[in-house]
């Protein structure tokens, strides 16, 4: 646990100094949210509707960080690490390869976690934010959403080649499920057929989970969307472990 922790802080600290995952994962939805509240000024969803867009808004802000992590920080580090060799090294100290992955699979679900509580408490102090759901059910939700799509992450920095390469398949997925997954354009402004195409993104449906917990709604009409988001992360975990190349 010492050795974890002590990687954990000196991959930290890494992380902090390239600044990206700050920017994409905690700046980036934070101010998205804050442009989302000082546009709309606590009005309505929709005609009729007794929550305001922030409200609406919300669970989708909350999977941006996981998005930034999950399908871009995380398969280019783990495919320059083994293109560098470094992952190779590890096998020589005390540090094992696994436990490697294992600190990075935790940074960027403590950047995820950050975001959330930033957005929540901006939110709730300036733009009038409640939780309408159960805390717990959110919680449950977020967190199968993370797991969903740092599996996909961890996939595609397993298979990539090199790191241009994986640089290549991180953005054809994450900048698609960024816009048209509703994380940032409201998937009920988009037309009718972009909504089709949104609904085969993951992502699409991990925000229809996290909407659902936030506003309260039944469960049971995220209840296709959890499937989905269930079956993506048994998925890719167990392609992840049958295909990941350390070398």
């Amino acid at each position: 646990m010492k050795t974890f922790l002590t990687l954990l802080k000196v991959e930290g600290k890494l992380s902090l100094r390239d600044m990206n995952m700050v920017l994409f994962a905690v700046i980036m939805p934070l101010v998205t949210l804050i442009l989302i509240g000082i546009i709309y000024q606590g009005k309505p969803a929709f005609t009729g509707a007794d929550y305001s867009f922030v409200e609406q808004s919300f669970g989708a802000l909350c999977t941006i960080a996981i998005c930034a992590g999950g399908l871009m920080g995380l398969p280019m580090l783990i495919s320059d690490y083994r293109e560098r060799k470094i992952l190779k090294r590890f096998k020589s100290t005390p540090i094992s390869q696994s436990m490697t992955l294992l600190v990075h699979l935790g940074i960027y679900s403590l950047y995820s976690i950050i975001s959330v509580i930033t957005l929540w408490i901006t939110a709730g102090l300036f733009l009038g934010f409640k939780m309408r759901g159960s805390i717990l059910i959110f919680f449950a939700g977020w967190l199968l959403v993370l797991v969903s799509i740092l599996s996909i992450g961890m996939f595609v920095g397993g298979i990539a080649k090199n790191s241009k390469h994986a640089s290549v398949i991180a953005c054809i997925l994450y900048f698609p499920m960024l816009i048209f997954s509703g994380a940032t354009l409201p998937y009920e402004a988009m037309p009718g057929g972009l909504q089709h195409v949104a609904d085969l993104m993951p992502l699409t449906q991990g925000i229809k989970v996290l909407k659902a917990a936030s506003l309260g709604l039944p469960i049971q009409d995220a209840a296709a969307s959890i499937m989905v988001m269930a079956a993506v992360a048994v998925i890719f975990v167990l392609l992840s472990i049958k295909c990941f190349r350390w070398e």
